[in-house]
């Protein structure tokens, strides 16, 4: 008997190390294509166009309704593959709207998005979708990301940062419910995820709080944008 729980436990570590295995394979594998234009050198490379649509953290808002462009995260991500790729010709290019959510955001990826030719489109709407809730915000995620992968885009879909109101020390809570649920259509269609919301719950359990990450009840500053920069720099490297 204690030589078959033996090789189950032997098993399960193996399949546990074979799903790690994978699961790194993926992160890096999805995106190749765009890290390999992106080591490309003059004057054979072309520019790469990272298009971030979404709501008010990726448009830059902080508190007092300040839009701090350069600190936050696409700016920041951009400053951190600058010093990965330093012959890369990088575009970022923001279409997010402060206080949209995705019903209103899905609608205008054909007018605001696709003429830009994104190699990378991240999504975030999580953090505004509260209202709607998880079934009409689900409907509009997934026409984006069936859009987007027609055209052949690559798409990272991005989990929510805090808002304040939210206890994330609850795993029930309305944002760790539509981090979930971005979670399971990331796996559905096959696409990148970028979970930032993983590392603040984290943060919020080992430091007690998220505030000195926060701008604003329900914007990041500096620090906060750069815990999402630094998910999102995964898929490059």
């Amino acid at each position: 008997m204690r030589k078959t729980n033996l090789i189950v436990l032997a098993l399960l570590l193996a399949f546990s190390a074979q799903c790690q295995s994978l699961k790194s394979a993926g992160s890096s594998v999805y995106l190749s294509e765009v890290q390999q234009e992106l080591k490309t050198v003059f004057p054979n490379n072309r520019r790469i166009n990272l298009v971030f649509h979404g709501h008010s953290v990726p448009s830059g808002y902080w508190s007092r309704q300040e839009v701090h462009t350069l600190e936050s995260y696409p700016h920041l991500l951009l400053s951190k593959l600058k010093q990965e790729y330093p012959h890369a010709v990088i575009n970022v290019i923001i279409t997010a709207i402060g206080g949209e959510y995705a019903e209103k955001g899905q609608p205008r990826l054909a007018t605001d998005v696709l003429p830009h030719k994104p190699d990378v489109l991240f999504i975030d709407y999580a953090l505004n979708d509260m209202g709607p809730g998880l079934e009409r915000s689900k409907v509009a995620w997934e026409k984006m990301i069936e859009e987007a992968l027609r055209h052949n885009i690559k798409v990272i879909l991005v989990t929510p940062s805090p808002d304040q109101r939210q206890d994330l020390k609850n795993p029930d809570n309305k944002l760790a419910q539509h981090a979930k649920q971005i979670r399971a259509l990331a796996a559905k269609y096959r696409v990148g995820l970028a979970d930032p919301y993983a590392e603040f719950e984290k943060i919020a359990k080992t430091e007690g709080t998220v505030e000195p990450y926060m701008s604003h009840v329900n914007h990041p500053n500096q620090r906060g944008h750069t815990v999402i920069a630094e998910e999102l720099l995964k898929w490059f490297k």
